[in-house]
């Protein structure tokens, strides 16, 4: 429904599935976390950290480009970066190749903690998601978030 002043409002329907969808944003990464909590000591987003660089060629990453897949800015990545380097996880140095940029490295510690984790998030996963969707619809809500996403990056660009 338009109204005079071109204001597009939710339909009932609309309103119900985008409020679904909000409660599930904010649900799930909390859910998610408190495994990593109970059985690793992390965040969601320093699991994040460990699991982008553990995927990076050397366990390897630019600060900058690991900002940009964990989707954080570079002043918080920093600080999460700290607390996992008091740990033992990770170390940063210089870039060889250009000295201008920050490497965000993966230690072989920071390795056994994910791994030791790794099994019971991906359980997490499976159960939440993975496992209540059939196929048909787990496909779906796949090309419904690389839809989504794709609309965002566009008005990032914007």
């Amino acid at each position: 429904m338009t109204t005079s002043d071109g204001v597009r409002w939710l339909s009932s329907g609309e309103l119900a599935a985008w409020r679904s969808f909000s409660l599930m944003l904010a649900r799930l990464p909390a859910a998610l976390e408190d495994q990593l909590q109970r059985d690793g000591g992390l965040n969601f987003v320093e699991y994040h950290v460990l699991a982008g660089l553990s995927d990076a060629p050397d366990r390897t990453m630019r600060m900058s480009g690991l900002a940009v897949l964990v989707n954080s800015e570079l002043s918080r990545l920093s600080h999460l970066m700290r607390r996992l380097e008091k740990r033992g996880f990770v170390r940063r140095e210089p870039d060889p190749c250009d000295g201008r940029y920050t490497n965000a490295i993966l230690t072989d510690e920071g390795f056994a903690h994910l791994v030791k984790l790794a099994p019971g998030h991906v359980a997490k996963v499976r159960e939440f998601v993975i496992d209540v969707l059939d196929r048909h619809r787990l496909a779906a809500l796949h090309a419904c978030s690389e839809d989504i996403l794709r609309a965002v990056d566009a008005c990032d660009r914007e």
